[in-house]
């Protein structure tokens, strides 16, 4: 209620406090440009009593005196009424008992009292000598040092000091009349702002209207997706059991035209298998359903289990295949089935994109990785990194257009319809690696570049974070 009183007042035209249109940085700069020019303490308080610039230097004076009981007792006094003095429309100019002054100068806007300046402690120039109530403030005070001190005070003549404090006066209000114009301008923009939030608000109703609909559509999706997947193994499994009990003879010697018919069916049998999974794995992932059973595992012993699975194709395709493990590399806190489907399934890409004559490397290192996750930047900012294994699967292949990057790791979708024609797939495996890295409080990355080749970086917390 009263901030929007505060923006009523403003929009009328009138300033509600000194601090809702005065910067302090600006105040201040003012204040020290005056004091650097002329060597005058200045004070900016607000009519509520806040002070917002603060611009001096303790002369000697002062401090000699505080070191006195009964000069440290009058100058807390003396300063202690001065800042709460508020002057009426006039300038108040208070002694103090050193022989020095201070001006309180009103600021004023519109016709109503915003704040005041204090100007001071100076001598006016007029003073021929200091005052008894200095020389005699107290017994044990050395009266050539108070002398001496006294005359280290800046001294002023008062029609200078009249002039100089009118000007400040004048260099403050109109700070805050260009204050005042831009809270004014802010809150028309706040207002407008306001009204496109309500009509923005009304159409993000419609479209959350819209997404619960969609995502009900796609919870419908998924079940069917999982129905008919779990429908399909069970008759497919007896496909692939029958097929091998062909194959070993079980019914009889096979003709060499029949076996050959036979390991075709067992292949594509064994694929289709391989897509049922993975439906059923991207299921389970999305349904946050997938348990993950963690232990220390060997990149070692990961990549050679890998390398020695894609080996025989990678040699059917004339591709290179090299293991690379760096010293000091820690183990992995992972599940090892999970662990092991993840980087098959970026070495089965990398091998089915690389071309004849190229390679694919497989590479573990150390690395780190904050310790809140995947939470992203402003959680790493307050949270210390820990030790991580670095999966690096690398290719010498086709690459991938950049424009594409951003969306590789989406269920189903492919590049391109002739890729998926000339390589097979339904566009899940790495949408399935990106959820058990994810699962896995891990990241993962992906550089590419036309004819050159893709990078798969893996980022996974280290065994030893977890001990």
């Amino acid at each position: 209620m009263q901030d929007d009183t505060r923006a009523a007042d403003i929009m009328m035209g009138d300033v509600v406090r000194l601090e809702d249109v005065l910067s302090r940085d600006s105040v201040t700069s003012v204040a020290k440009s005056f004091y650097a020019l002329f060597g005058l303490p200045v004070r900016v308080i607000s009519h509520e009593g806040d002070l917002l610039a603060d611009v001096h230097r303790e002369r000697p004076l002062c401090n000699y005196v505080n070191t006195l009981s009964n000069g440290e007792r009058e100058c807390a006094n003396t300063v202690g009424l001065v800042r709460d003095l508020e002057p009426a429309g006039e300038t108040i100019v208070h002694p103090c008992f050193t022989g020095a002054v201070y001006r309180i100068v009103p600021l004023a806007y519109q016709g109503r009292p915003i704040g005041r300046l204090i100007v001071g402690p100076y001598v006016p120039a007029e003073t021929q000598g200091p005052p008894a109530s200095l020389t005699s403030i107290d017994e044990a005070a050395d009266l050539p040092t108070v002398l001496d001190h006294f005359d280290q005070m800046p001294r002023v003549r008062v029609d200078i000091a009249e002039e100089l404090c009118a000007h400040l006066r004048g260099v403050v209000e109109l700070l805050v009349f260009s204050g005042h114009r831009a809270q004014l301008a802010s809150t028309m923009q706040v207002a407008s702002v306001r009204e496109n939030y309500r009509e923005l608000a009304e159409k993000n109703e419609a479209l959350k209207s819209s997404y619960d609909e969609l995502k009900q559509l796609d919870q419908l999706k998924s079940t069917f997706l999982a129905t008919v997947s779990h429908e399909l193994r069970t008759p497919l499994t007896s496909i692939i059991g029958y097929t091998e009990m062909l194959e070993s003879g079980a019914a009889g010697a096979l003709s060499d035209g029949q076996a050959e018919f036979l390991k075709t069916i067992r292949s594509k049998a064994d694929q289709l298998l391989g897509l049922i999974s993975s439906l059923l794995d991207l299921g389970r992932l999305e349904a946050e359903s997938l348990d993950l059973h963690h232990e220390a595992v060997d990149p070692r012993a990961l990549l050679s289990d890998v390398g020695s699975t894609i080996v025989p194709n990678a040699n059917r395709r004339n591709v290179a295949l090299d293991i690379q493990v760096a010293d000091g590399t820690a183990k992995i806190w992972g599940d090892p089935v999970r662990l092991q489907q993840i980087v098959l399934n970026l070495a089965d890409n990398a091998l089915k994109f690389t071309r004849e004559g190229g390679e694919v490397v497989l590479r573990a290192e150390p690395g780190e990785v904050d310790a809140a996750g995947p939470a992203g930047f402003g959680a790493a900012l307050f949270t210390a990194s820990r030790p991580a294994v670095v999966l690096t699967v690398q290719d010498t292949g086709m690459g991938i257009p950049e424009e594409n990057l951003s969306r590789i790791f989406d269920a189903f979708y492919q590049i391109d319809a002739g890729t998926t024609r000339a390589h097979g797939g339904a566009g899940l495996g790495l949408s399935i690696v990106k959820q058990l890295v994810d699962g896995h409080d891990g990241t993962i990355e992906v550089t590419s570049a036309l004819g050159e080749g893709t990078i798969f970086t893996v980022t996974l917390p280290a065994a030893e974070a977890h001990a």
